[in-house]
């Protein structure tokens, strides 16, 4: 694991949530930067948005290290994570916990 990456396990799989400059431009894009993020998952006007959003964000992180995966070996393809699978294989608990992890790097990446 380096300075851009947490490693996560959903439905027994590990995923590598990773912030790569991709991630980053679709987080820029969905809450204006990196710096909103944190400010906007505290911040949900209700606890099914919020889960929305943090499912959104494990979901974009993780497939990351898909997507990377998949360039580098092209004959070794991967599926992608979806949301509802996310939904489905972890529990609020879990995401709480995954979310901290999520916040921890991108807030060091905005600062």
């Amino acid at each position: 694991m380096d300075d851009r990456s947490a490693k996560i396990n959903i439905g027994g799989r590990e995923f590598e949530l990773i912030l790569t400059t991709r991630a980053t431009k679709e987080i820029a894009g969905r809450y204006g930067g990196l710096e909103n993020l944190g400010d906007r998952l505290m911040k949900s006007e209700n606890f099914e948005m919020a889960l929305d959003e943090i499912i959104w964000l494990i979901t974009l992180l993780a497939n990351q290290s898909v997507l990377i995966h998949n360039l580098q070996h092209p004959e070794d393809k991967k599926e992608p994570l979806t949301q509802d699978a996310v939904e489905l294989l972890t529990s609020p608990f879990e995401l709480a916990g995954y979310k901290e992890a999520c916040l921890l790097y991108t807030s060091d990446a905005a600062d």
